[in-house]
């Protein structure tokens, strides 16, 4: 007996696309929870502060350790909300969160989401300009050395462990003095154009494509041993376009799970850069809070890089399903 199954506009089983809606739903939810936890730890790390607040606060803006009369506190615990109930702090909080609130700088008196929003474009820049560059070097690396003999294959696999392992701070400093003082061909310190984004990028790109590289590599060989790769060969195509064709869109599946953390770690590790190159973005941002106790700030900072991790992530299952329709239905 033949069973028959409505089917959408574009031929898929509905069933099969109500699947892929309730799992999207699902990651979306799961990320707004996520998105709380990691609000709710910002705001108990500003309760976590040594000592009264509103104290903290007027010794920040006058630059002195001083002690203060109830009555000079009450303004700053009234402006700030500290004279209300937790439950009703924490509300106030993770309610303004989703609504663009993270709240007010303790040192420049300026809402936290208009200090991190100024600085964020130039981080997001070079944060997506390393990814593309890291992917760049990944699948050029394994396109070249995966099935090519014993020693391109061993020297693709050498270089990429030893990338990965590289820490981004000592990538940075070497390029530094290399391309910057000893070789002047970009900028030391503050290059906003295109000539002072070479090394910062640089400095993200090798270690991540180190890891990218590995994951490519892995699935790659695997890949070019499947009986589609032998039929598709068999067919009269040349190994390059087999290579493009069939086997490298197999390949980067797993590499594009691990995009998504990637994003997340390179927005960390901006911060570092920044510092490094003296470029502007929130790394100078953070480090500027730390130095003056600005904790909103900091906290503002450690929920805007959560959240785009999360939405990475989506992107990445968005990802997988444009790669691989047979994922849609998974």
């Amino acid at each position: 007996m033949t069973t028959f199954l409505p089917t959408g506009a574009a031929g898929r089983p509905v069933w099969v696309t109500a699947r892929a809606a309730r799992r999207l739903i699902v990651k979306i939810v799961s990320g707004i929870a996520v998105l709380i936890a990691a609000a709710t730890v910002a705001w108990a790390a500003q309760l976590a502060v040594p000592g009264d607040r509103a104290t903290a606060i007027l010794n920040i803006r006058s630059g002195r350790d001083e002690s203060y009369t109830a009555s000079q506190l009450a303004p700053v615990n009234r402006q700030f909300g500290f004279d209300q109930s937790l439950v009703q702090q924490w509300l106030h909080y993770i309610g303004g969160f989703f609504t663009g609130d993270l709240g007010t700088s303790y040192s420049q008196y300026k809402p936290v989401t208009e200090i991190i929003g100024a600085q964020l474009g130039p981080s997001l820049v070079l944060t997506l300009l390393a990814l593309v560059v890291a992917w760049l070097i990944a699948v050029t690396g394994s396109l070249l050395t995966v099935k090519r003999g014993r020693f391109l294959g061993g020297l693709g696999s050498s270089i990429e462990a030893f990338t990965a392992s590289l820490p981004q701070y000592w990538v940075g400093m070497i390029l530094l003095v290399l391309f910057a003082v000893q070789i002047p061909l970009f900028p030391v310190i503050g290059g906003n154009g295109i000539a002072g984004t070479v090394l910062p990028v640089l400095t993200l790109a090798i270690p991540l494509s180190g890891f990218l590289g590995q994951v490519i590599r892995d699935e790659f060989d695997k890949v070019l041993d499947q009986p589609f790769i032998t039929t598709a060969r068999t067919r009269g195509l040349g190994d390059t376009a087999v290579r493009l064709g069939h086997g490298l869109r197999h390949a980067v599946i797993p590499a594009i799970s691990l995009s998504g953390w990637a994003l997340g770690a390179l927005i960390s590790g901006a911060v570092i850069v920044e510092n490094i190159y003296g470029r502007p973005g929130i790394g100078q941002v953070l480090v500027t809070a730390v130095n003056t106790r600005d904790v909103p700030t900091v906290a503002g900072v450690v929920v805007v890089v959560a959240a785009i991790y999360i939405v990475a992530n989506l992107l990445v299952d968005l990802a997988y399903s444009l790669i691989d329709p047979r994922l849609r239905a998974s």
